[in-house]
């Protein structure tokens, strides 16, 4: 054999080699598949080809949330309860959100800035409720929040007369709109606790209030009452969304299935309203299972990169995970009484990649709808991606309904990988855009909940975002007051 044709095979082998190494950086031969199939079902996509190349944006400044010192973070002084017992004990605060207006800024309520969260006993995790914070509107500072209490009394659930409410268990993550007749509009979850003997398995319903607040001396707020308690969306049929029977109410649990219907948004365009929620796909729509593993929309890029990434799930310890993983944000519209009006086709999807997107936020600005939702690592299923990875991802278009497009080409918008254990770490994420700039507010909570004695759960620093259509950036020194929601008083 001549040198120059050992060369030539040599090179040939080697190319041919490279070409074959998957995601997983072992050598994958796989050929096409009779059960491959392309369907996107008329969705937008969290694709895994990006999910895979958004690893190589880890890092990057613009993407990674601000690094806090530990040693300034505070719990939020008003966050406390007494017991029946008599006994004032501390609460963790998680997720929360401020009253806004239509458009997604921040409403001033007399003068008064309102903000909804959970919170609970950090030694029960089953004490998860929605409680009131406010501050005057000039106001920045974590001390200057504080606590009106918990919004619903205990019997409001059996007062509204509401059947998927009667059944509740805790009260989860939502949104507020103060409407243009001066009332303060709650959004939540209701959840049913988990009980196979009660036929409840964790149902998640989305539901409303209204909320009454007066002024009882200068400076306090307090709940006076809710009316309009009511139950809007909990799945329907399952063709659209995934309904709770559809995930549990079979012969055997599979407990490694992940089942969401929460977080609602509301939202208006041109004189509707709607709410924009986390769930998971319906029967139409893609829903779970072995066959999603072959579907190429799922994927994107290349049909190389399918075939080798689909051949390393396959063989993969996460392919049931895979199977079963079927996130998406959903949209609902409903009516002037804030009534279900109509069902509609997911705004984008996660299948195979991750059954939870959660706390989905989106907004108009300058003419682009901007949607946002947070996920972990850990509930993904992609080589790379890791238990300690926790994301905002970001997506834009032109329409409320149309095609929404990644920014920052693989849709990461915030990132980080701290240790759990870490007071620092945070969740969450929350885009609060702001009048007149380009620049928004992140909030989000800080430290996990229960994890330490003296550290609660409170309210992270806040920082800024710049937005600029599909780019992002996490604007360089801009930390904030622990809880800020606006810039009033920045410079």
């Amino acid at each position: 054999m001549k040198w120059e044709g050992f060369v030539k095979k040599a090179t040939v082998l080697t190319l041919s080699t490279a070409i074959l190494v998957g995601g997983s950086g072992l050598v994958h031969a796989e050929e096409k598949s009779p059960q491959d199939y392309k369907e996107d079902y008329g969705t937008s996509t969290i694709t895994r080809s990006d999910m895979k190349d958004m690893i190589k944006q880890h890092g990057d400044e613009d993407f990674t949330v601000p690094t806090f010192d530990a040693s300034t973070i505070q719990n939020i002084p008003s966050a406390t309860k007494v017991t029946e017992d008599g006994e004032e004990i501390k609460l963790d605060v998680w997720d929360t959100w401020p009253l806004q207006n239509a458009d997604g800024t921040v409403a001033e309520y007399n003068g008064y800035h309102i903000l909804f969260g959970l919170a609970g006993n950090p030694d029960n995790a089953e004490d998860t409720f929605i409680y009131l914070f406010y501050k005057k509107a000039d106001e920045n500072s974590i001390d200057s929040w504080k606590n009106a209490g918990r919004v619903f009394d205990d019997n409001d659930k059996f007062e509204a007369n509401d059947k998927y409410l009667k059944d509740q268990s805790e009260e989860w993550s939502g949104s507020a709109t103060f409407t243009s007749n001066g009332e303060i509009r709650l959004f939540y979850t209701n959840r049913t606790e988990f009980d196979e003997a009660k036929d409840l398995y964790g149902k998640q319903t989305l539901t409303t209030a209204q909320v009454n607040v007066s002024e009882i001396e200068e400076g306090a707020l307090q709940v006076d009452s809710v009316e309009d308690h009511k139950s809007i969306f909990e799945g329907g049929d399952g063709s659209v969304y995934q309904n709770v029977m559809q995930a549990f109410g079979g012969d055997e649990i599979n407990w490694k299935e992940n089942h969401t219907l929460r977080d609602p948004h509301y939202i208006e365009d041109n004189g509707h309203k709607y709410l924009v929620f986390e769930a998971n796909t319906g029967s139409d729509y893609g829903y779970s299972g072995e066959s999603s593993l072959y579907n190429q929309a799922y994927y994107g890029n290349s049909n190389h990169f399918f075939q080798n990434e689909k051949g390393w799930l396959l063989n993969s310890p996460k392919k049931e995970y895979a199977e079963l993983a079927n996130g998406a944000i959903g949209i609902v519209e409903i009516t002037d009484d804030y009534e279900l009006k109509k069902v509609m086709e997911p705004l984008i999807v996660s299948n195979t990649v991750t059954d939870e997107i959660e706390r989905p936020n989106i907004f108009k600005k300058d003419g682009k709808w901007y949607l946002f939702t947070s996920a972990r690592g850990s509930k993904m299923t992609i080589d790379g991606i890791d238990d300690e990875d926790i994301y905002m991802l970001g997506y834009v278009s032109n329409s409320l309904t149309g095609e929404f497009k990644p920014m920052n080409k693989t849709g990461i918008v915030l990132h980080h990988d701290l240790d759990p254990y870490d007071i620092t770490w945070n969740y969450a994420h929350y885009v609060i855009p702001q009048e007149t700039t380009d620049e928004a507010v992140v909030t989000s909570y800080m430290t996990n909940r229960g994890y330490f004695e003296d550290h609660k759960s409170t309210f992270a620093p806040s920082f800024k975002l710049k937005l600029n259509n599909k780019k992002s950036s996490v604007v360089k020194d801009s930390i904030l007051e622990q809880g800020q929601i606006t810039l009033h008083g920045e410079n």
